[in-house]
């Protein structure tokens, strides 16, 4: 099969262009198709493909081998050219002219089975292709930078959904041994200023490695011929100069902003996160909204916003200390009332509510009796419908739980000393404890 002309090379603006089927592949649901010529950018390179239109079919892969680029389609809904002949050809005369037309007008939305040799338009998703020409341009930008201020080579690159990353190696410069998030800033600073300085964003073919090496690299060549050098500036004063075969516009103004989020350290290297283009912008708007919303919710300024929600958390930390030492002291009054039922009470078991605190707090006083108690004992709180059992082991808590909570649909488990059953409400919760005590009564 013929290389495709790869139009995305001389041309990163084409948003719409004529081509020839060069192979059709039905596969299940999709259509794998090639083209003698193609603006549809492959994966590849740590950028995302380029999706569309191919006539009637919609581009929804496009990836590249030995030179041939290949386009996944849907394929839903595609009709055989023959049906439509049979249809408009219909022995009933009368109706012919009608069911022609019905199929006819239904061809846009189920279109024929594509074929070699057919001419078709195609057009681009031009909002996916710049978003991702911001997104690789100022990665470039951003690597460049690091490379500048602190010798990191760039040894990974990935365009996520809600950010990219770029692993920093600190190879270059001995005496860098660490990239902190100030520095981090700082690159991002200058990064910034390559932007605002609109410098022109070059893309170079070379045909050997001798002639491409004579570029400014920030990092070696990994192939030898049909190489692709992206320079962001001038030659003589490059802001980056490295091989690449995405799609970049072609000044560094259009990138818009680049804004890093975090570092972190990864493999030995630097991972920095950061975002590009309207999507950088996007997130500022967001985070923006969501610090103006809280600074009011506080009624603060967003520059007071930090003292204000100190102050809270400070106010809300010396409130929980005091309902720390309230629930203690609660407790401790609820496990001195029981003592005195318990003493002046012999009954095989007793059902004590708590009135005022929550299930975990009832663990707390639980814990207390656990393997201790003579009888046994079922704590209940009345903001709950769980009882929790405890005993010295006999009679067996977990053993009633199992046997005795399904009859009112509950459920639970534990161990000899502690156990819990769990119910849908409160009076299948009473009935359970109604029917343990006359068990062990």
């Amino acid at each position: 099969m013929m290389n495709t002309t790869k139009l995305y090379q001389t041309d990163r603006y084409l948003t719409e262009w004529e081509a020839t089927i060069t192979s059709v592949t039905h596969e299940k649901d999709t259509l794998l198709l090639t083209l003698d010529r193609t603006a549809f950018f492959p994966e590849g390179g740590g950028q995302s493909c380029d999706l569309g239109m191919i006539g009637a079919y919609e581009v929804i892969d496009v990836q590249e081998k030995d030179g041939v680029v290949y386009h996944t389609a849907k394929a839903a809904g595609i009709i055989d050219a023959a049906d439509i002949a049979d249809a408009a050809g219909t022995p009933d005369t009368a109706n012919a002219g009608d069911a022609a037309g019905g199929i006819a007008d239904a061809v846009p939305a189920f279109p024929t089975q594509p074929n070699p040799g057919d001419t078709v338009s195609c057009k681009l998703d031009w909002g996916r292709r710049f978003d991702n020409m911001q997104r690789h341009c100022g990665e470039h930008i951003l690597s460049g930078v690091f490379y500048q201020l602190f010798g990191g080579v760039n040894r990974g690159f990935h365009m996520g959904t809600d950010y990219m990353t770029i692993d920093i190696s600190l190879e270059e410069n001995p005496g860098i041994t660490e990239i902190t998030y100030e520095d981090a800033l700082k690159a991002e600073l200058a990064a910034n200023e390559v932007i605002w300085s609109d410098a022109p964003v070059t893309v170079m073919a070379f045909e050997t490695r001798e002639e491409a090496e004579k570029m400014p690299l920030r990092k070696a060549l990994a192939f030898d011929e049909d190489i692709t050098i992206v320079s962001v500036g001038s030659v003589e004063n490059a802001a980056d100069c490295v091989a690449c075969c995405g799609t970049h516009p072609s000044s560094a103004g259009q990138v818009g902003l680049i804004k890093v989020f975090k570092v972190e350290n990864y493999k030995g290297m630097f991972r920095i996160y950061f975002e590009a283009g309207q999507r950088a912008l996007k997130d500022y708007a967001k985070k923006h909204d969501i610090l103006t919303q809280l600074s009011n919710q506080y009624s603060s300024s967003v520059e007071d916003f930090p003292e204000k929600l100190r102050t809270q958390e400070e106010k809300l930390a010396s409130l929980k200390d005091e309902l720390f030492h309230i629930k203690k002291a609660l407790i401790e009054n609820e496990c001195i009332k029981l003592e005195e039922l318990l003493a002046h009470n012999d009954d095989a078991s007793i059902a004590y509510p708590v009135k005022q605190l929550s299930l975990p707090d009832v663990f707390n006083m639980a814990k207390r009796y656990m393997g201790k108690c003579k009888q046994l004992i079922m704590l209940y709180s009345q903001a709950d419908t769980s009882y929790v059992l405890v005993s010295s082991g006999k009679p067996d808590c977990g053993a009633l739980v199992k046997e005795y909570a399904s009859f009112y649909k509950g459920k639970g488990g534990g161990n000899k000393v502690s156990a819990r059953a769990i119910f849908s409400c409160k009076e299948d919760a009473d009935l359970f404890a109604g029917l343990i005590q006359k068990h062990l009564r």
